[in-house]
């Protein structure tokens, strides 16, 4: 495979990580692209997977 269809290869891969939010898939897709003397110059990043949203507490029914 030359080195074109590699890298066109890697970047429809990496396309499809950054659509499911696979950040460690993407960052060893940019190494492999690193490797192979190509630079992403994508400049939008995965938002982190923290979770900010807290639960509300349930509703508690009177007894009588």
């Amino acid at each position: 495979m030359s080195d074109a269809r590699l890298i066109a290869a890697l970047l429809d891969e990496r396309r499809g990580y950054l659509a499911r939010r696979l950040a460690d898939r993407v960052a060893d897709v940019d190494a492999a692209l690193a490797a192979l003397n190509y630079a992403v110059a994508e400049t939008a990043t995965i938002e982190p997977q923290v979770e900010t949203a807290t639960r509300k507490k349930p509703l508690r029914r009177k007894r009588d």
